[in-house]
């Protein structure tokens, strides 16, 4: 049994994690505030705090260094906060005692910190992701999150643009998270449905509305009620379908197929397509009006190349699954690191993804050493030579830049082999991408 001090502020939330604490068989106090916890620090010894990060009289990292400063008990000390936006700075506070946990909690993640022995243990918790599934503190990720964040509050419908492969469902994922609605995310991918199918799956049909129908089957829009319904390629909806669509996003109610009985419907439509918005305007395979009822709050998802800084965190993360999957240990060399990022990855995090797990499967499992192939290239990829194509017009530092470009995507990054392929010395290779400034040394 611990003795757990929990500091928060949040009446509802305590209440809720003091049942939660008594139920796994600990001995729970609380405290409102930074005062009322350094009462009870004063006459007692805890093995245990849960810590608020934002307090109604400062914050609890003045709690930590006061606790550093006046004792040396091992107290273990879990930073707790509402706003995901502060987790990567509370990630570089993470000492061997100090962890940190986002709101809303689960009684599995209380359980778990409450669990804490080791300090292997607590370096994995303190990986956490943000809003529980996405990975990257770059820039680019920092305004995601925020995005994230400020339409979580609100009820708007969602889309996600961006390449194949950059995780638009993750994202989707990380909104319905940070929503904290009561309801289920459902997704469907509108591209994998055929004509006949996509009204009974997004709308549900009744028994003997058509051949093969046996029973009676609730659309998405009903399953995902007071939740989040994610609607994947919904550029690939049949443009006969979609004024069905709009009729639903408009008045918030469904028929099913063979149906006549109107059924109101309660979520927030995330929907994501790869083409951008001057795609969909001039292919014109999205409806005028049903674009903007879906895109009341647009986002565009940074491709991998446009995160580079991520790139790291990414490979130690989906190395770190596949490790814990399989009981091995293995690890990345800085080199190596070095390699992954210097890559362009037009395949995006999934493209990523697969080559470390190729990676993975082609490494001996009786090393700890992991061996990357000879070349990350995807016979996928091919056409994204035609940017690198010579053009009338183009100025010659363009056209040297395009060449650097496409020599060092061809042998992977390597700054050595670039230049002996294109004929200079290593040194002036290092001078014109300095000069040129967005290739990164």
């Amino acid at each position: 049994m611990l003795k757990v001090l929990l500091v928060d502020d949040d009446n509802e939330f305590t209440d809720v994690a003091y049942q939660i604490i008594e139920f796994l068989g600990h001995e729970v106090s609380v405290a409102g505030s930074l005062k009322e916890a350094r009462q009870w620090l004063e006459h007692q010894q805890f093995d245990h705090i849960l810590l608020d990060f934002m307090l109604p009289d400062g914050s609890g990292l003045h709690l930590i260094d006061e606790l550093d400063l006046s004792t040396g008990k091992q107290t273990f000390i879990t930073l707790i906060t509402g706003h995901p936006s502060v987790k990567g700075m509370l990630a570089g506070l993470c000492g061997p005692n100090v962890n940190y946990l986002v709101k809303p909690l689960q009684r599995e993640d209380i359980e778990e910190v409450l669990n804490r022995k080791s300090k292997k243990a607590v370096k994995k918790v303190s990986k956490a992701l943000h809003f529980g599934c996405l990975i990257g503190e770059s820039a680019p990720m920092q305004e995601l999150y925020l995005m994230i964040e400020r339409v979580a509050k609100t009820n708007a419908n969602v889309m996600l643009m961006g390449e194949s492969g950059v995780g638009k469902e993750v994202v989707a994922q990380a909104i319905h998270s940070a929503s904290q609605c009561e309801g289920p995310l459902i997704a469907t991918n509108c591209g994998a449905l055929s004509k006949e199918l996509i009204g009974s799956e997004l709308f549900g049909h009744e028994k003997g509305a058509f051949t093969g129908a046996v029973g009676r089957k609730d659309g998405v829009f009903e399953r995902a009620e007071n939740g989040t319904l994610f609607l994947d390629e919904v550029t690939e909806m049949p443009l006969d379908m979609q004024p069905n669509l709009l009729r639903v996003l408009e008045s918030k109610r469904v028929t099913r197929v063979g149906g006549t009985k109107e059924i109101d419907v309660n979520c927030r439509v995330v929907s994501a397509t790869n083409r951008s918005v001057n795609e969909l305007a001039e292919s014109k395979v999205l409806r005028e009006d049903v674009y903007f009822r879906l895109a009341v709050f647009p986002i565009d998802i940074p491709s991998l190349r446009q995160r580079k800084d991520d790139i790291p965190l990414l490979a130690e993360a989906f190395l770190n699954e596949l490790n814990e999957e399989n009981g091995t240990s293995f690890a990345w060399s800085k080199p190596q690191l070095t390699r992954l990022t210097d890559y362009d990855w037009p395949g995006n995090v999934r493209e990523l993804r697969h080559a470390v797990h190729r990676a993975f499967i082609m490494s001996d499992p009786e090393s700890s050493t992991i061996d990357l192939p000879s070349s990350f290239a995807s016979p996928f990829a091919s056409n994204s030579t035609s940017s690198n194509q010579i053009s009338a017009g183009q100025t010659i530092e363009n056209v040297e830049k395009e060449l650097i470009r496409a020599t060092l995507e061809k042998v992977n990054g390597s700054k050595t082999l670039a230049a002996e392929m294109l004929g200079i010395s290593t040194k002036t290779l290092y001078n014109r991408l300095h000069a040129y400034g967005d290739f990164e040394e």
